[in-house]
């Protein structure tokens, strides 16, 4: 797309592959998975993606840019939810077997406190991670990018730990446990995953622009 209809095609891509990824985390939630001994739900790697593309177009773009990125998200976000609702309501055809209806009912069928945590989470833990990545970059330039981004990951993570299980589970069951589980292992592939991915994206995001 060229720059001239006033956005860039880095900016244009990496948009569509986030609002992607919002909706696909929620889905992914779903199922946990197991690193090492730990247990995370496969949601978290859409939100690795969704953290590293805010961090590039941060990094491209600048902090205003990638902020309203993460409220656009919201868009995408609720739309999802919301034709959720409308195709659970809608009855099933009688040909449809009974055990994939099923199966898809107790997948896509979450309480309103779930939602509401992601929806909070989300939105909180994105912004955070946007700001301080800009906030790193302000103070250290445009060096140590793999270090900002895995800083502002880290502790972006961590928030978006704390909202979203104290929103979906508190007084339900005991959450301690599930909390400091879910903080390791988010951290731990924060850590592993994000100072590579964010250098792919940049170099991506920068060969995308030169191409115009």
């Amino acid at each position: 797309m060229s720059t001239t209809r006033g956005i860039s095609p880095s900016l244009f891509v990496f948009s569509i592959f986030y609002g992607g990824m919002v909706c696909i985390a929620g889905v992914l939630g779903n199922k946990q998975v197991a690193v090492g001994p730990l247990a995370v739900e496969a949601g978290i790697f859409a939100f690795l993606l969704l953290v590293v593309t805010s961090s590039a177009i941060a990094e491209l773009h600048g902090a205003a840019i990638a902020t309203r990125l993460v409220r656009i998200g919201f868009v995408p976000l609720i739309a999802s939810l919301l034709l959720t609702l409308v195709v659970l309501a809608v009855p099933a055809s009688p040909a449809m077997d009974p055990a994939r209806l099923s199966a898809f009912e107790l997948m896509m069928t979450g309480t309103p406190r779930i939602w509401a945590g992601g929806i909070v989470a989300y939105g909180t833990s994105q912004t955070l991670n946007v700001t301080i990545f800009a906030w790193l970059k302000g103070r250290e330039g445009g060096s140590l990018l793999w270090l900002r981004a895995g800083i502002a990951s880290v502790l972006s993570q961590i928030v978006d730990t704390l909202l979203f299980v104290t929103i979906a589970f508190w007084g339900v069951f005991p959450i301690r446990e599930l909390l400091l589980g879910q903080m390791l292992t988010k951290v731990i592939l924060s850590v592993i995953l994000v100072p590579s991915l964010i250098y792919l994206f940049v170099a991506l995001g920068r060969r995308l622009d030169r191409a115009t």
